[in-house]
C-alpha cells in the first residue's frame, strides 16, 4: 500500500510540475530565450524524475531531446470553428486500442505560405480536455510515425487564446512526441487521417540524437 501511494504522489507531482511549466511559459514572451528554457526545464524532468516516459536505463547519461531550433514563423493563432454537432472519433493509439474522442471543430491556420487545417478534439471523460495530434511529411523519418502533439490541455500543454475567444495559439516549436516514442509500454492517440499535414513541419522535437 505505500509502494502504491508513493507511486501516485510521484505521478501527482509530475503532472502539477508539467502544469506549472506551461503556466509560466504562458507568461513569457514567446522569443528564443522562452524556448531555450523551456527545452531545458523539460529536459531535466525527463532525465531527473522518477515519473519521466524515458524507460530508467535511458535517463543514465541523458543529454536531452533532439529539437528544431527555433522558428518565428511557426507560430501563429488559429481560427477555430466548430462542427455543427459533435462527431464522435475512437482515436487509434500506438497499441492498438482506442480512446473516445469527439471533434469539436477545426483549427484553420496558414503555415509556410499554405492553408492548412487541424480538427480539434474533444476527449470523454471527467472534465474532458482539447487535444491536437497531427501528422506531417517529417512522419516516419524525421519525427514519429504515428504524428506529434501540439496541444493536450489534460496534460496542461495549452498555449492559450490571442486577443478574440475563437481563435488558438499553435506554436510548432513547442511540438512534442507521444510518450510511445520513448518507450512502447506507453499508449498513446496516433493522429488521424483528418490531421495529417502534406508539408513538413521542421518545427519543434524531432527523431535522432540530441546535439
Amino acid at each position: 500500500m505505500e509502494k502504491l501511494l508513493t507511486d501516485y504522489l510521484a505521478l501527482l507531482d509530475w503532472r502539477r510540475r508539467v502544469a506549472e511549466l506551461f503556466g509560466e511559459l504562458r507568461r513569457r514572451a514567446p522569443d528564443d530565450a522562452t524556448l531555450g528554457w523551456f527545452r531545458a526545464e523539460k529536459d531535466e524532468l525527463f532525465r531527473s524524475h522518477s515519473e519521466s516516459p524515458l524507460p530508467t536505463e535511458r535517463r543514465i547519461g541523458f543529454r536531452g531531446l533532439p529539437y528544431w531550433p527555433h522558428d518565428v514563423g511557426a507560430r501563429l493563432v488559429a481560427r477555430f470553428s466548430p462542427v455543427p454537432s459533435e462527431a464522435p472519433a475512437n482515436i487509434e493509439t500506438s497499441t492498438g486500442d482506442a480512446i473516445r474522442f469527439s471533434q469539436i471543430g477545426w483549427l484553420d491556420f496558414a503555415y509556410a505560405g499554405r492553408d492548412c487545417r487541424l480538427g480539434a478534439y474533444w476527449i470523454h471523460g471527467y472534465a474532458g480536455g482539447l487535444f491536437v495530434p497531427f501528422r506531417d511529411a517529417t512522419s516516419g523519418h524525421e519525427t514519429y510515425g504515428g504524428g506529434r502533439y501540439l496541444l493536450d490541455t489534460i496534460k496542461s500543454a495549452d498555449l492559450g487564446s490571442e486577443h478574440e475567444e475563437a481563435t488558438v495559439v499553435l506554436d510548432f516549436n513547442y511540438a512534442y512526441h507521444p510518450s510511445c516514442t520513448y518507450d512502447p509500454q506507453w499508449s498513446c492517440p496516433l493522429a488521424p487521417r483528418d490531421n495529417w499535414l502534406e508539408i513538413p513541419i521542421q518545427s519543434g522535437e524531432r527523431s535522432g540524437t540530441s546535439a
